[in-house]
């Protein structure tokens, strides 16, 4: 049976989140992009505050800003590595921030990796593309249901 993904896209900025919608969707593994535009309706979402949410045995990627309104993407990161039932799925920050600080703290809270967004357009295109090619050889669990163990990401 093939993989198939969900993409949990966590953005505030409109144009990032077109671009990371637009490279994706021609995706042959990621089934779905559900897309935030702040980290309090990414966190609603996954910890079932709100309907629709997430659903049991689905392999979910989270791919999450740092600097956005309402909750920002460290404290969304924080709340999903502390769940029980959250902790194991795979995060990527995918942020303008480079700050060493910052990217020492999202390791240390649980991030899986870490991927500063070039300004350039077709820098960000290829990463973001990239990254489709970096899913299909990555072993993903299903969150609160039976699933199998990260290979890559170690968690």
């Amino acid at each position: 049976m093939d993989k198939k993904i969900v993409i949990i896209s966590v953005e505030d900025d409109p144009g990032h989140a077109v671009l990371i919608e637009k490279n994706l969707k021609n995706s042959e593994i990621i089934k779905d992009i559900i897309k935030f535009n702040n980290g309090e309706d990414a966190l609603n979402f996954l910890l079932k505050k709100t309907s629709p949410h997430r659903q049991k045995n689905v392999q979910y990627v989270l791919l999450l800003d740092i600097k956005m309104p309402r909750v920002d993407g460290i404290e969304v990161l924080r709340k999903v590595k502390e769940d029980d039932e959250l902790k194991k799925m795979p995060v990527i920050m995918l942020t303008t921030t480079d700050d060493p600080k910052e990217i020492e703290l999202c390791y240390k809270l649980g991030c899986n990796n870490y991927i500063t967004k070039p300004v350039d357009y077709n820098k960000f295109s290829d990463i973001i593309s990239n990254l489709d090619n970096f899913l299909k050889i990555v072993k993903l669990p299903s969150i609160n249901g039976e699933g199998i163990e990260c290979h890559f990401f170690n968690n």
